[in-house]
């Protein structure tokens, strides 16, 4: 953690609703004249897209069948709790990106899959923003959630999470359903063992539960929509939050517990807004002050 230099970390596994984080926290900076330094989660795998299917089969051949993005194995883990220390040191660091498809990747003159060349980081940022698969990952010998000022978990529940991917990757990339099935069950036991602790190592966390039947996600037709879900708000230290402004402007909100809020889906972006705006504002006046 840094008072001059502070990070926030969004983690969540793909489908959870993390770009719905992405753009409330891009709609702070730009209303707040904030300076983002943005770090993708994919940038900090060890394996290109080539590299980590032959891996994959490799390890398989050598009786791991559960070998994915999900586990430390196949992640630059320190490298990424390096990259928050030395930002948190002097607003420093190396990062690069990983190119999802052809657009991302013409600007570069590279191929999909790929990664680009590691770059220091520009100086001038405000404070660095993560969104990947392991912002508040931990274990023997790495802490990467001791280095993050602000961490936000977002996670749907399993049926649901389930069903947006078997969507995504069945009508976008083609994918047959026993293909994405098998993805589902290769990445269980990372899934438990690496991503689920960490939600209790986050400042707060969204989980969206859908609220209408999800009992079979290899059978479902849609995605739940937002006005069919809720969002379940945990903050795990609810002290300076004001519940009662929060109740008032989300309308249709309720408190379950003392440090739990529940909103209904189509408000998730405004709540986002209401909660992280104070906390973001908190970082910068500590850094000028610092």
């Amino acid at each position: 953690m840094s008072v001059k230099h502070p990070i926030i970390a969004i983690t969540g596994s793909s489908g959870a609703g993390t770009s719905t984080v992405m753009q409330s926290f891009q709609h702070i900076f730009r209303r707040e004249g904030l300076k983002a330094q943005i770090v993708e989660g994919d940038s900090f795998h060890r394996y290109d897209r080539l590299s980590m299917r032959a891996e994959m089969k490799a390890q398989e051949a050598a009786g791991d069948r559960h070998f994915s993005h999900f586990g430390p194995e196949a992640n630059l883990l320190e490298a990424l709790q390096d990259l928050f220390i030395a930002y948190g040191q002097n607003g420093g660091g190396q990062v690069r990106k990983y190119l999802h498809d052809a657009d991302e990747a013409e600007p570069f003159g590279q191929e999909p899959g790929t990664f680009t060349p590691w770059q220091d980081i520009p100086e001038g940022s405000d404070l660095m923003f993560y969104e990947g698969l392991h912002g508040a990952y931990a274990d023997a010998q790495i802490d990467i959630a001791k280095q993050v000022d602000l961490c936000v978990g977002v996670v749907p529940t399993i049926n649901l999470e389930w069903i947006q991917k078997l969507h995504r990757d069945q009508k976008m990339r083609g994918y047959s359903q026993e293909a994405v099935t098998d993805t589902i069950l290769r990445r269980m036991p990372d899934y438990v063992s690496h991503l689920c602790p960490q939600f209790s190592r986050t400042h707060v966390n969204f989980q969206r539960v859908p609220i209408v039947d999800t009992s079979n996600p290899f059978i479902a037709r849609d995605i739940p929509t937002a006005d069919e879900s809720m969002v379940v708000i945990r903050f795990a230290n609810p002290k300076g939050i004001d519940f009662q402004y929060l109740l008032n402007i989300l309308h249709g909100s309720m408190l379950t517990r003392p440090n739990t809020l529940v909103v209904p889906g189509g408000k998730m972006g405004l709540a986002m807004q209401m909660i992280f705006t104070p906390m973001v504002l908190r970082l910068m006046d500590h850094k000028r002050r610092a």
